[in-house]
């Protein structure tokens, strides 16, 4: 890739949007971060969102030229150019916002749901660069996901392809913020995690230090550094998620055939307390074919650039083609 070449990769999310200006070896140059909550209407976020992109491409090196914007958004398609009725954004309904954004800023804007734009991201930048064949789950607040099929991001009719998150692990199990039942995401997220946890403790007759903490307050942190004191009934919730996703990944691994599992999130900060038992109950859960086979690694990506990484690499894996949304 030529490195007079840079792109401006944006992480949108229901809190923050970070923008960043990355070279084409995956290194962020400058960047800026807006508050996606303090913008209720869709036109002066986009107004916002153009101006800091101008900023940044001020910073542009001398000769270099700047080769399109590539936002990473919750419930966006690649194919339509809009996110469409994302629960946790300020936003409802369906938002053409990759449409507004290129009406302010002479640059092609592609857009993508934020887990996909994860898996581009290890893909061009990570662990998975030299993968053609993985599927990549994202494990925070909840559970996004992404695969990669001959070198290809699986994205379907209408650009939703590989919901894993809300795959259902428990048949009429917790209520889901997508109005299913059961969902992965519900037990193995951060979220999820919690939940359990607090469940664990509602059965009573519980010698554990998280019955200290408000339920209301309980955190993932807390629970993991009650697995890291020795307590019982953390190492359980650990267990039991690990249960429930590495069942999960078991039989996801029969839709794609793929050469690894590459897994990024905060919940990952837990190191073996969840690592173990899901590859405990990966491996036994697998087809024969399939056991000892693929390995589950960790993304090599730095947490706190990875997202903007993750929007840019959706630039370099177009560059020279127009966003197909504009084809629609």
């Amino acid at each position: 890739m030529d490195s007079k070449t840079y792109v401006l990769g944006v992480d949108l999310g229901g809190t923050n949007t970070k923008i960043g200006l990355v070279n084409s070896e995956g290194e962020v140059l400058t960047q800026k971060k807006l508050k996606t909550s303090a913008y209720p209407n869709i036109d002066r976020f986009v107004d916002a969102l153009a101006s800091a992109c101008d900023v940044l491409l001020s910073f542009l090196p001398k000769g270099a030229v700047a080769m399109g914007i590539g936002i990473g958004a919750p419930n966006a398609s690649a194919l339509t150019g809009n996110i469409e009725f994302a629960p946790n954004l300020p936003w409802k309904g369906v938002v053409p916002l990759a449409a507004m954004l290129s009406d302010c800023i002479q640059l092609p804007v592609y857009i993508i749901n934020d887990a996909k734009a994860a898996a581009l991201g290890e893909s061009r930048f990570g662990v998975a660069r030299d993968l053609t064949d993985f599927i990549m789950i994202t494990l925070g607040t909840g559970i996004g996901s992404g695969l990669f099929v001959r070198g290809n991001l699986v994205s379907g009719t209408k650009g939703f392809a590989g919901e894993l998150g809300h795959m259902t692990v428990i048949p009429d199990g917790r209520l889901c913020g997508c109005g299913r039942r059961g969902c992965l995401e519900t037990y193995a997220s951060a979220t999820g995690l919690v939940r359990t946890a607090i469940e664990r403790l509602q059965q009573g007759n519980t010698v554990s230090r998280l019955s200290e903490i408000n339920p209301e307050q309980m955190t993932s942190y807390e629970v993991f550094k009650a697995a890291e004191a020795g307590d019982a009934v953390a190492g359980e919730v650990f267990e039991r998620t690990g249960e429930i996703l590495g069942k999960a990944l078991s039989n996801m691994v029969l839709a794609t055939d793929p050469q690894a599992i590459v897994m990024f999130g905060g919940l990952l900060k837990s190191g073996k307390w969840l690592l173990d038992p899901v590859r405990k109950h990966f491996e036994a859960n697998l087809m024969h074919v399939y056991q000892n086979r693929i390995p589950i690694l960790t993304s090599s990506l730095d947490d706190a650039n990875a997202a903007i990484l993750g929007a840019a690499a959706l630039v370099w894996e177009n560059q020279g083609r127009p966003p197909i949304w504009e084809k629609k």
